[in-house]
């Protein structure tokens, strides 16, 4: 039998009982579709952790106390700003070298409140960091240096203290201490789960002074280049463990933490669409038996087409191509409606979603394969009917 004419049979057949193709294309759909989706879902998530890890600056290197080690403590800071000229001088330029002490805080203004992350840092946060202010000017050395009470506001912080009005040059309260507005961030959102709108940026000199610690939390640092960041931070570690003989001290680039995120978000987009495909499954089941069912109900006619010269073979591929076709067809509207559930998610809902075109090479595949896996039985059931048995059956 001509392929031409086996795929003409074939959709006739389907034609013949619609209803029941498209119920047992229905499983094929909703899993076809549940794969595009989350795989879309998956990707768009990494993609936008990636996106903010890298729109925090280029070639950063994070220092930070203790061990990053999985079931290891936290470890309290026994860094000071004497530590950041010593890593100051490794790195060669003290404007690469950022430090921060940070304290969640209750910042008012006259009757208004907003619950903040305050800052304490250095006057060379956004050159180290990509910070764009928005209105006003930010942190001068001399406002570190003395322990100036100024601040920063982020973008959703002075929205909730001020409104509509301009904050610059208005008085804030930290800690019953007050601090003078120079100036506001442009609008961030959230980055890795942290608002950070919500943010109000001192000097770190006046944040100690108002913590009552002489501790720093964190470094910082921006490497010149890619090539050279391994081996500033085994220097920069040398150098703090030096300092402090019984302290350890982490440090971690970029790439490390796109590089565990990716992986964490890998597996976990890996299993959504293992579950996914559990109705791909059921789906493929549905399809093996209402093709079981189909050879049963067409017997006479199996017999009748060996009787008039058909081969086994030609039967078996006959009724594969049903099931294959039942498959394809259930992937491609799968697809269809994977992607319309993906794009939708991203619009009306803060989750991303990306498409990409080998999630849906992978899921037409995957339904393709699944027709000829579970077509191969009633294919070779009906190739191996007897012909005279089968034109006796009523």
């Amino acid at each position: 039998m001509r392929v031409a004419e086996a795929w003409r049979v074939a959709l006739d057949a389907l034609r013949a009982n619609r209803l029941r193709s498209v119920l047992t294309m229905l499983g094929v759909v909703i899993g076809v579709a549940a794969v595009v989706a989350l795989v879309g879902i998956g990707t768009g998530t990494k993609g936008q952790i990636e996106q903010q890890v890298e729109g925090l600056g280029s070639n950063l290197l994070l220092v930070v106390p203790g061990r990053l080690e999985a079931g290891s403590a936290p470890a309290a800071s026994t860094m000071t700003l004497d530590d950041v000229e010593a890593v100051a001088r490794v790195v060669g330029d003290r404007d690469r070298v950022a430090a921060t002490i940070a304290s969640g805080e209750t910042v008012r203004a006259g009757s208004r409140s907003a619950f903040a992350s305050m800052q304490g840092v250095l006057d060379n946060t956004p050159t180290v960091f990509v910070r764009r202010l928005d209105r006003g000017s930010y942190l001068t050395r001399t406002d570190v240096t003395t322990g100036r009470r100024v601040a920063v506001l982020g973008a959703g912080t002075a929205t909730t203290l001020f409104g509509d009005r301009d904050p610059i040059g208005r008085q804030i309260t930290i800690g019953g201490v007050r601090f003078r507005v120079i100036g506001t961030f442009e609008r961030l959102g959230q980055s890795l789960g942290v608002d950070r709108d919500s943010e109000v940026h001192v000097p770190v000199t006046a944040a100690q002074r108002l913590l009552g610690t002489e501790r720093i939390d964190g470094l910082a640092i921006r490497a010149p280049d890619r090539e050279r960041i391994n081996q500033l931070s085994t220097a920069v570690v040398d150098t703090l463990t030096e300092r402090h003989p019984d302290s350890d001290f982490s440090a971690v680039t970029q790439e490390q933490i796109l590089g565990v995120l990716g992986d964490i978000l890998g597996v976990l987009t890996g299993v959504l669409a293992a579950i996914a495909g559990i109705s791909l499954l059921v789906g493929g089941v549905g399809v093996s038996n209402i093709m079981l069912v189909s050879v049963r109900e067409r017997t006479r006619e199996i017999g009748l087409r060996k009787a008039v010269g058909a081969r086994p073979r030609d039967i078996g591929v006959q009724f594969l191509l049903e099931a294959v076709l039942l498959t394809t067809i259930g992937g491609v509207l799968g697809m269809a409606l994977g992607v319309t559930a993906a794009l939708l998610v991203d619009a009306l809902s803060p989750v991303p979603a990306a498409i990409t075109w080998w999630s849906l090479a992978l899921a037409f595949g995957v339904s393709a394969i699944v027709g000829i896996i579970f077509g191969v039985v009633p294919a070779q059931r009906a190739g191996r009917l007897d012909p005279v048995v089968a034109l006796r059956t009523e």
